[in-house]
């Protein structure tokens, strides 16, 4: 029996507020002193009022149109009842059958094409405190608690660990993009439980569901679902298929899953309207309004970097995956190409010159900035804004490696002292004396090379053609490492005929 996992996600992220969900206290991620922004709101104290935070109700609404979401003109708040240390009132403020937004999508370009995930809900809710657990006690730390969230309900449309976990960190890009979250899953900033199930492939009925809990990381999330895969695939082998909803833990040390409760459903929890909120009223223009402060999303970046720039997938992705960097590449590219319109190597606009050497081009600037730039910058542990080097200067060093004034050993020498010091790339080249050796000097260096060389020359007339890698070493060492290692091999072959 062939079997296919289905795989739904259950997503919290913390919004960048600066007060809490119901009450006036500083919404601060880093706090390391415990219990210091807390009040009786917070806390659970009898006989308080909240107040629903209003920016944290748009950037609610702004999470949910970024993600395709329909935003409901009217939602509520309810209590979701369960007893545990970490909840001061015995219930939590969430929403249940009227939430924020439902039915939408997250489409997102992969590999082996343009794929869309649904998504069942988003609802704002208030978080926990937090627990820490020691070997005789348990101590509590409020300054979580009442901390503005968004849950977002995924469809069950995944149908890899992989795909959830390219959703997660999409999603990630999409929360710091719109600077609703810093969404960092090592703060708990964004946090993931995945719900998992087998079914016979081509069957479309849905089996009890494992939630898995703990998820950390993104490695976490597919390392677990990996694991729950394996573990629920035995099960169905040995016709033990799972009757109940379980939640799992997820061990990292162990890597494993391990069972901890079987899993509530909505009437355990006791769903009520919360009294003392008002409904959530939302107009169609001030949905409008918040719509327009949406910019480019990341999907959207990535098909026109693709389509109008001729850069891979591969290579989008890392870029998009830098805060910045996107950008960057960006006015580099557009900076090059009005150096090649104003220069007299090849003539026609930027826009001809772009359908010409389109992919010459996207392979030049983004070799350069990815497998040279972004290593030094990883090195140093410096950011883009950081960087010294402007897309100006980066642009007029890649034209002299188009244009062959430099080859790319002198290159490699030029940008490292253009990230050190900001410098201009031409004053460097002339400075170091790195411009490449050509025309009739090169010809006089290969001319001494052969001359002095006769038994390997003598070797490749035999057709021992991997001596032909010698002769070019010893014209680059005659040459200081100035010469065009290309125009070297040409010239080689061209009098060795």
């Amino acid at each position: 029996m062939k079997l296919e996992p289905v795989i739904g996600l259950e997503i919290h992220v913390q919004l960048k507020t600066k007060s809490k969900m119901f009450c006036a206290c500083a919404n601060d991620f880093d706090l390391t002193e415990p219990n210091k922004n807390i009040c009786p709101i917070c806390t659970g104290h009898p006989g308080v009022l909240p107040v629903a935070n209003k920016q944290a109700i748009v950037l609610g609404v702004k999470a949910a149109l970024a993600l395709n979401l329909k935003i409901n003109e009217y939602s509520k708040f309810d209590r979701k009842s369960y007893f545990y240390p970490d909840l001061p009132k015995g219930y939590q403020i969430s929403q249940y059958d009227k939430p924020l937004a439902e039915n939408g999508y997250l489409e997102i370009l992969l590999p082996d094409g343009e794929k869309i995930f649904g998504i069942e809900r988003l609802h704002l809710e208030e978080d926990a405190a937090k627990n820490f657990h020691h070997d005789d006690c348990t101590l509590i730390d409020f300054n979580r608690a009442g901390t503005p969230l968004v849950e977002i309900v995924t469809k069950p449309d995944f149908k890899s660990p992989q795909e959830a976990k390219i959703f997660l960190q999409e999603l990630r890009m999409i929360m710091r993009l719109l600077n609703i979250s810093d969404a960092d899953m090592e703060k708990g900033q964004l946090r993931c439980d995945a719900n998992i199930s087998l079914r016979p492939l081509g069957d479309k009925k849905l089996y009890p569901k494992t939630e898995i809990k703990n998820l950390n990381s993104f490695r976490a999330v597919e390392y677990a679902l990996a694991y729950e895969i394996k573990r629920q695939t035995k099960l169905w082998e040995t016709n033990q298929v799972p009757d109940n909803q379980e939640t799992r833990g997820w061990n990292e040390q162990q890597g494993i899953t391990v069972e901890q409760r079987t899993k509530e459903e909505a009437s355990d929890y006791r769903y009520f309207p919360e009294p003392d909120l008002p409904p959530i009223a939302i107009t169609l223009e001030e949905i409008n309004f918040i719509k327009k402060q949406i910019p480019e999303l990341p999907n959207q970046k990535r098909q026109r970097l693709i389509n109008e720039y001729g850069f891979k997938l591969s290579e989008v992705n890392i870029l998009l995956n830098i805060p910045g960097f996107d950008s960057y590449a960006e006015k580099v590219y557009s900076e090059f190409l009005a150096w090649l319109e104003s220069g007299d190597e090849i003539e026609g606009t930027a826009a001809e010159i772009q359908a010409e050497y389109k992919n010459k081009i996207a392979k030049l600037v983004s070799s350069w900035l990815l497998n040279n730039l972004l290593q030094l910058m990883n090195k140093s542990g410096k950011s883009v804004t950081d960087l010294k080097i402007t897309p100006e200067n980066m642009a007029e060093f890649l034209r002299l490696i188009f244009n062959r004034r430099v080859n790319s050993t002198s290159a490699q020498v030029i940008l490292e002292k253009m990230f050190n010091t900001g410098g201009d790339p031409s004053n460097i080249m002339d400075e170091l004396d790195l411009q490449q050796t050509t025309g009739s000097d090169i010809d006089q260096i290969v001319k001494e090379v052969i001359s002095e060389n006769k038994s390997q020359v003598e070797q490749y007339k035999q057709g021992k053609v991997v001596v032909l890698k010698f002769l070019i070493g010893a014209v680059m060492k005659k040459s200081k490492g100035k010469a065009d290692p290309k125009a070297v091999e040409e010239m080689l072959i061209k009098l060795l005929n």
